[in-house]
């Protein structure tokens, strides 16, 4: 396969891409292009040795669905490869007999049958840090097909840094031989849209801009979650009127749903109430329409809920709220707990979100009291966890944060 190809890469990207070492790792800023460094660097390899396979990996089946196979699809029509996607099988063969295999992180156990000579790990960090542990073993397991110029199997990943998680231990805290870090901040990517940074200044703490910018190792962990909340600034006396449209966000959960209810005035979300500790799904559809008669519902739910149940019965949380005739606003998967809590916090910020304090003590109370665990995740074990992530859902969907999509330019001519 002797193609002239040319690698739109910045100049983070063509480290990674290009190294050598066995076990390459990229931390990067949104905007930056790790993905698609990722991408690059397997499908690059996949095309200089045939008949040989290779891995990629996804942190779910979902993103290798939506992100992985159309972006190597997309590389390799534009380098002129010939190739073909067997989904069901999920492994892409191309015109020289190799193959590129997509498996998913979610269940580590699985990934086993198959040998490849190298493979790349996508947003490692996302894992859980012994989950991103399992899969980095068994992928070091897999990577053991020889190739024909004796160059060595390569494992490598790429991440948002996502706190002091695996990537941190073992790329940079104590890195053992063979394993280099690259960075890549927002910056280096230099065909940005015009506002993308300041959006992003505009939305995250200054711990976040560190990691999701700068691609620096911070501290996610310290603080509340919630920062910007003041009960004097964004407390409210406002109730619903009769008959006004309620805006519903909702979290699953057996003995401990939670919902907060929400009027919109002039465009903007005000919490007029709230219920905890409820019981079931139907026993929150039984206490909304006691509760709410005469008024139009709006629920913004717990994606999850389309495939799980709170009760025992074979209906899913969403379709038993969709039959109690609920209008119900849900994307097919939940939006990262990062942008939840994001959605939530520029409303804070911006003084567009109020809260009636007196009839939603426990959205007050986990508004200002939620802090971070020490995986830099929103903390569970205090129980102020469901209130906020059933207003969250509600803030998610309907004032998403959005990140400008970005594309890579700077050009690297090479040969396949």
């Amino acid at each position: 396969m002797a193609k002239q190809i040319t690698l739109r890469l910045t100049e983070p990207q063509k480290e990674f891409v290009l190294s050598g070492a066995p076990h390459p790792g990229m931390v990067a800023g949104y905007g930056a292009g790790k993905s698609q460094a990722a991408v690059v660097r397997i499908a690059l390899r996949a095309c200089q040795y045939p008949k040989l396979s290779f891995a990629f990996v996804e942190p779910t089946f979902d993103l290798v669905r939506l992100i992985a196979w159309p972006r190597f699809t997309e590389l390799l029509t534009e380098w002129g490869v010939d190739h073909e996607l067997n989904k069901a099988e999920s492994i892409l063969r191309l015109e020289n007999d190799a193959q590129i295999i997509f498996r998913s992180a979610d269940n580590p156990a699985r990934l086993v049958g198959f040998e490849v000579a190298d493979a790349v790990i996508d947003e490692i960090d996302v894992l859980r840090a012994d989950q991103a542990r399992d899969v980095w073993i068994k992928m070091l397991g897999r990577a053991r097909q020889k190739k024909p110029d004796g160059a060595p199997n390569t494992v490598a990943c790429v991440s948002t840094p996502e706190g002091f998680k695996w990537m941190y231990h073992t790329f940079q805290k104590d890195p053992r031989p063979g394993y280099v870090l690259y960075r890549a901040p927002t910056s280096s990517n230099p065909y940005l849209p015009e506002g993308y940074l300041a959006q992003l200044e505009a939305t995250y703490s200054a711990s976040q801009l560190q990691a999701y910018c700068e691609g620096i190792f911070t501290n996610l962990a310290s603080g509340t979650v919630y920062p910007e909340f003041d009960r004097k600034r964004h407390g409210t006396t406002q109730t619903m009127a009769p008959g006004e449209p309620l805006h519903i966000g909702m979290d699953f959960n057996v003995t401990k749903m939670a919902a907060v209810v929400f009027v919109m005035r002039d465009g903007k979300p005000v919490a007029v109430a709230e219920h905890v500790d409820v019981y079931d799904t139907p026993a929150m559809i039984g206490l909304l329409k006691a509760h709410y008669e005469g008024h139009s519902i709006f629920v913004y739910p717990d994606s999850s809920g389309g495939g799980r149940r709170s009760t025992n019965a074979s209906v899913s949380d969403i379709a038993l709220l969709k039959g109690a005739g609920f209008r119900v606003c849900a994307h097919s998967t939940n939006p990262a707990v990062k942008d939840r809590v994001a959605s939530v916090n520029k409303l804070l910020r911006d003084g567009d979100l109020l809260v009636n304090v007196d009839t939603c003590p426990a959205l007050t109370e986990a508004l200002e009291q939620q802090t971070y665990d020490k995986n830099g995740e929103p903390d569970k074990t205090s129980g102020h966890d469901h209130v906020v992530d059933a207003a969250g859902y509600f803030a998610a969907y309907k004032f998403p944060i959005e990140k400008p999509s970005s594309a890579t330019s700077v050009e690297f001519r090479g040969f396949l």
